[in-house]
């Protein structure tokens, strides 16, 4: 990774010490002669009125440092795709399988990285393209997942799904998980799919709440292409990473493909993705 002379920071909000880390970050950074751009909210944090859209914020930082939790990252994640930029993600939420870094770690872990001592994981992103009537109408690119989900009230919905134009099943469910190897760990395993290592060249397709109990979770290669059919007439949605999406309408189809696209994380050097599953998910240990 290249010299660091900028990082852009992002915030989650209403995080009451995030004032105190803020502000003693804002100092760290100027201590060091590095330039920072604020989103909205972090420049809330340091009672600042200098602040960048988020989708602006990236233009010219070698770094983003983002403070919160898995939420915040993965909104973070699609502002940074494809733009080469790594992301150093700090802990203010609760759970935090991707935001590994806490807040006591804060500055040594930034040490690390002005000394070139860090190490980067790249995470696979998908692709997914929403078409109606034959037109392409809508594009999203999700580090997590893609999910078909019926509205409160509506009925089990019915979806065909195919991969490489194979037909794969009709599932008729309360919705349809496709996740990437850093999605496994989220939506997906609640509703009972696997966990997949995070290089594992993978989507796993995980239907919710199946009336078929024999429809399972599949895993299938990262270079194929899943397709889905809706038709429902309404009370359906096209969920991003759970923070985006629109809803979708009888006929439409969804088509997720792997994308050209990947974020890249810094971790904790010592840090190895089993030993995230058993402080999170409360493993045993030996």
């Amino acid at each position: 990774m290249k010299e660091i002379a900028t990082v852009g920071l992002i915030s989650k909000p209403k995080i009451a010490r995030a004032v105190e880390i803020v502000c003693g970050l804002l100092q760290w950074l100027e201590a060091h002669g590095i330039r920072y751009r604020c989103d909205e909210q972090t420049a809330q944090y340091a009672s600042c009125n200098d602040f960048y859209p988020r989708r602006n914020l990236p233009d010219g930082c070698d770094l983003i440092i983002v403070l919160g939790g898995d939420g915040t990252l993965l909104s973070a994640a699609r502002v940074v795709a494809g733009k080469n930029i790594p992301l150093f993600a700090v802990n203010l939420g609760n759970l935090g399988f991707l935001t590994a870094i806490q807040v006591d770690e804060l500055y040594p872990e930034l040490e690390r990285v002005l000394n070139g001592q860090h190490e980067i994981e790249r995470r696979a992103m998908a692709d997914c393209e929403l078409r109606r009537a034959g037109k392409s109408i809508a594009s999203y690119c999700a580090l997590n997942d893609v999910v078909i989900t019926k509205s409160e009230l509506a009925r089990m919905i019915d979806l065909d799904t195919y991969v490489d134009n194979h037909f794969v099943a009709a599932y008729k469910a309360d919705g349809l998980i496709i996740s990437t190897p850093t999605g496994s760990t989220a939506y997906s395993l609640s509703a009972g799919g696997p966990v997949v290592f995070p290089s594992v060249g993978a989507f796993c397709i995980t239907p919710i709440c199946p009336h078929m109990l024999t429809n399972r979770p599949v895993i299938v290669p990262d270079t194929s292409v899943i397709e889905i059919s809706n038709h429902a007439e309404e009370g359906i949605f096209l969920t991003i990473d759970g923070q985006v999406g629109e809803p979708l309408c009888s006929g439409d189809r969804i088509i997720c493909r792997s994308s050209p696209n990947c974020i890249e994380l810094i971790r904790p050097p010592q840090l190895l993705f089993f030993d995230v599953l058993r402080e999170k998910l409360k493993w045993g240990e030996r």
